[in-house]
């Protein structure tokens, strides 16, 4: 099994980056729209009811797989002979910071959730403070893996 991961290194680290771009694609659209659906749409109105199957749908067909599929290959990735140094402090900072964007990911359901049941009471600008979330984690994930600073 540990010779397959090696030999497949670098599809398995392809299928990742694409996975990892598609995810981020989608925890940075959904809180966009919500945005939207909190400042523009009124309950009932056609475009609170597109918003709805849009945030639906983004969730269902990018944002889900996507995360699944980083978390998939990723973890292929861990399991690979020398790719990683479990003693280093960077590898726990960014397991750490992965934590937090699939507790993000899990928030944007909930959010998703009380928009579809017309029960949203937060204005755009907490979905807009909610946006930078992805932003930093993202950031402190590459740091971690280029810089590798401890």
């Amino acid at each position: 099994m540990l010779d397959l991961l090696g030999s497949a290194y670098l599809w398995i680290k392809a299928f990742h980056i694409v996975s990892v771009i598609s995810w981020m694609a989608g925890l940075f659209y959904l809180p966009r729209l919500f945005v939207y659906h909190a400042e523009r749409a009124t309950i009932g109105s056609e475009l609170s009811e597109t918003l709805k199957v849009m945030e639906l749908k983004l969730l269902k067909v990018i944002i889900n797989p996507a995360g699944v599929a980083t978390w998939f290959f990723g973890i292929l990735l861990a399991l690979t002979p020398g790719v990683l140094d479990w003693s280093s402090g960077w590898v726990w900072v960014k397991i750490l910071a992965i934590v937090g964007m699939t507790w993000f990911h899990h928030k944007l359901v909930t959010w998703r959730k009380i928009f579809d049941a017309d029960q949203n009471d937060r204005p755009g600008r907490y979905y807009r403070l909610m946006n930078e979330v992805p932003t930093v984690l993202m950031l402190i994930i590459v740091f971690m893996v280029v810089v590798k600073p401890f």
